[in-house]
């Protein structure tokens, strides 16, 4: 298997992901890991619209990606995951899908959280004491 990144960002698939990181780690796809936009067609429009040309887009919630992945699906591949929030990618480590990094973006201010970094928001629950994206967000730091 060849995951040669993983990515949290609010914005999913945009100028940074689509030109930088997926030239400079030679991405062959992009697999989106979000429940909610799975069911969003208009944001579906959106990631197909800025995936890069010759880069193939997965758009797949946690469950299916992790047996994908688990499955070799994507072996021949070099893939490049992102998604908008922490516990998408404990989910995947939760299913067996090993990562070896994770690289922390923009995660968006909206209501509900609150500022840790200039451009990292989390909610509550993020950073809460034994909890598990709590857990997983402290191993990336």
């Amino acid at each position: 298997m060849t995951i040669v990144g993983c990515r949290i960002d609010g914005r999913l698939i945009h100028g940074q992901v689509a030109n930088l990181w997926s030239a400079k780690l030679n991405v062959s796809r992009i697999m989106v890991v979000d429940n909610e936009v799975v069911n969003n067609d208009v944001e579906k429009s959106g990631l197909k619209l800025a995936t890069p040309p010759g880069v193939k887009l997965s758009i797949l919630p946690v469950e299916k990606a992790a047996a994908n992945i688990l499955a070799g699906k994507y072996d021949s591949q070099r893939l490049f995951i992102v998604a908008r929030k922490p516990d998408r990618f404990l989910g995947l480590v939760e299913a067996g899908v090993p990562l070896e990094a994770v690289n922390v973006g923009n995660m968006s201010q909206t209501p509900e959280t609150r500022s840790i970094t200039r451009s990292i928001n989390v909610v509550d629950k993020d950073v809460e004491e034994n909890d598990p994206v709590s857990d997983f967000l402290s191993l990336l730091k």
